[in-house]
């Protein structure tokens, strides 16, 4: 097995453990918007988000340390496991410290969680336990392992959900709690099917891995904080300026551009593994073939979901969050562009050098911030749209230029610049709907697909491509 296959093999693997909770969030979109209202779908998104931005900061980003000190052979996986568990604890027993900080946070007057505090707790330490098992599966290539327990925690957040949405009607309450139980069982889960008891320990903590695990790690903090004001304060931008209905419809649209993130993030998976263990001789190389047909994939993935979006979202929602698929264009772009600047963070990830990868992240979030405040008044949802596009942009150039120094990627960039321009072109017709504009949707899609379609082609025949035998040496 070559290793496109084996990176190919690991995405399929990683695939089956997370395609199908992904996957979980469209098949249920409909549910949800149906015993949801706007109101209390766009609150529950924006406890879900403040989740995810505190996780990280209570286990200062270790899970980042986590995959990559354990693919590294030069480390104790017992070492590793043990400094990513007990930083985690440490930071969960700080975090209760601020209940009273959380539970008293307004806007305008408005408690923002107040009776959801002990579920934003509940939730945050839970999904920061699964990370830290989770990754650490990863780290030790058990990638069927960490199969299983997608699959499971699949199942055990439909049943949930099912269960306390639609059976004992507990709304906002359910839709959180769902999560959380099925986190718990996947920590027990992992600690039983792996034994990751003999990886823990006090004794195992030691100066290093300790520091340069919290060296790399901590960085990653505001790094996180950074992507998560580049995605998702465009969402409390829009229930501040104008309402939580507003949001609850822009929280419906990003579901669309996050099918892009999924298939890039389940590669992304199976991709750091095969990044990190590259030798250093042939890694130009290999990352300039992968990212070719990477991008060819993102780009065919955006230009087919803009084309799609208002049938996606006829399908996928309830009649009263129809309209949100005018915000969705512009955040297939953003998201799709997010996925190409993730790429180029592998590079940093490979190399440790988690500040570069804190610069641009922090350049990308002022532009996002700055932009929202000048577009949202004007435009809405749709403005802060547009604004997230911008700032992945930006990011994007910036990591292109950086990354040079590091591994120096072959770009193709009239194709790249020409590709980008038709799928602006893309979201200006759907948008605006000029006559005819049906067929040149069609058609401007048939061309991304035409100019795309070499690197994929490439791609494929590298992953069937058969091992030739060396052949034995002539005796002398």
């Amino acid at each position: 097995m070559n290793k496109y296959q084996k990176l190919v093999t690991n995405t399929v693997l990683f695939a089956l453990g997370t395609f199908g909770s992904k996957l979980l969030v469209y098949l249920l979109m409909p549910f949800y918007t149906r015993v949801l209202t706007p109101t209390d779908y766009g609150t529950s998104d924006l406890i879900v988000q403040m989740s995810n931005l505190i996780s990280p900061i209570i286990s200062v980003g270790i899970t980042n340390g986590i995959i990559r000190f354990g693919l590294d052979a030069a480390y104790d996986k017992r070492q590793v496991f043990s400094t990513g568990f007990f930083t985690t604890l440490l930071g969960a027993l700080v975090f209760v410290l601020f209940w009273p900080l959380l539970t008293g946070l307004e806007i305008d007057g408005r408690a923002l969680f107040g009776e959801h505090t002990a579920y934003i707790y509940a939730y945050v330490i839970m999904s920061t336990l699964r990370a830290v098992c989770s990754q650490f599966i990863r780290a030790m290539k058990r990638v069927r392992l960490y199969t299983i327990d997608g699959v499971l925690s699949t199942l055990t957040v439909v049943l949930f959900n099912i269960l306390f949405l639609s059976g004992f009607k507990l709304g906002i309450h359910g839709y959180l709690l769902a999560t959380i139980l099925s986190d718990f069982l996947s920590v027990l889960f992992l600690f039983w099917a792996n034994d990751l008891g003999r990886f823990l320990g006090l004794r195992y903590l030691r100066r290093n891995p300790v520091v340069p695990m919290l060296r790399y790690s901590i960085p990653m903090i505001p790094n996180t904080v950074f992507w998560w004001v580049t995605n998702v304060s465009d969402r409390y931008m829009v229930a501040w300026l104008i309402d939580e209905a507003a949001n609850g419809l822009y929280a419906a649209s990003y579901k669309i551009p996050t099918i892009v993130t999924l298939v890039s993030g389940i590669f992304m998976d199976a991709w750091q593994i095969s990044a990190v263990s590259e030798d250093k001789r042939s890694r130009e190389k290999f990352f300039s073939k992968v990212f070719a047909s990477y991008q060819a994939i993102v780009f065919l993935v955006m230009s087919g979901l803009i084309l799609c979006a208002k049938l996606i979202m006829f399908l996928m929602v309830a009649p009263d969050y129809y309209d949100a698929w005018k915000y969705v264009p512009f955040l297939v772009l953003a998201t799709g562009f997010s996925c190409l600047v993730t790429f180029l963070g592998s590079i940093y990830m490979v190399q440790k050098n988690s500040p570069m990868a804190l610069f641009t992240t922090v350049v990308g979030a002022v532009a996002n911030v700055v932009a929202n405040l000048a577009l949202i008044p004007d435009y809405g949802p749709g403005g802060a749209a547009f604004a997230t596009f911008l700032s992945y942009l930006v990011v994007l150039i910036l990591r292109g230029i950086t990354t040079r120094r590091y591994i120096r990627l072959r770009w193709n960039m009239g194709k790249f610049l020409l590709c980008s321009s038709i799928l602006l072109v893309q979201c200006w017709v759907m948008l605006w709907e000029p006559p005819f504009w049906i067929p040149v949707e069609i058609l401007l899609c048939f061309m991304v697909l035409v100019m795309n379609l070499r690197p994929l082609l490439q791609g494929l025949f590298r992953i069937l491509e058969k091992r030739r035998p060396k052949r034995p040496g002539r005796a002398g």
